[in-house]
């Protein structure tokens, strides 16, 4: 009797990496030359998870993004992780943008998730558990197509793959 192995699926993002990448771009703003005297500042909300950036304009705020974008890569944490809201204009005049951490696979993707490994046609079971997807299957070599297949396919979040075995 052949036994079965099995992946998760999860989508997680590590909150430390995240607070240093934070700490990077607040001394970066704080210490470069087109940020001084502006309101420019990036806020790490704990519940939920958010971070939230204010700036003078538009532009400014398009460079305070670009200044966490950079740590945020540099520090391993994907930019996917971030569900960013439109910008809006505060009443003093000056900008501000929040982007929502998103931890976990939510219900809808988890089922896009399972569709997708579906129609690859192989012989694998995958099964929505909490908010992640584990896959199971008697080949090694099913599974490791099911994780390449995944990696090629954006679902708009980022994905990691855990205790294969």
């Amino acid at each position: 009797m052949a036994k079965d192995h099995s992946f998760d699926i999860v989508s997680k993002t590590d909150l430390q990496e995240l607070q240093n990448a934070l700490s990077q771009a607040r001394k970066e703003i704080a210490n470069r030359f087109d940020f001084k005297g502006s309101s420019a500042a990036i806020e790490f909300l704990e519940e939920p998870p958010a971070v939230k950036l204010t700036a003078d304009h538009s532009m400014q705020l398009k460079s305070v993004m670009d200044v966490l974008d950079g740590k945020l890569v540099k520090r391993g944490v994907a930019l996917k992780a971030f569900s960013w809201k439109e910008p809006e204009q505060l009443p003093s005049g000056s900008m501000k943008q929040q982007g929502t951490l998103q931890q976990g696979i939510a219900s809808e993707k988890a089922r896009e998730i399972v569709k997708e490994i579906k129609g690859l046609g192989l012989k694998v079971q995958p099964r929505i558990d909490g908010d992640a997807v584990r896959v199971s299957g008697k080949q090694l070599d099913d599974l490791q197509v099911v994780i390449t297949a995944l990696k090629g396919k954006d679902f708009g979040i980022p994905l990691q793959f855990e205790n294969y075995r």
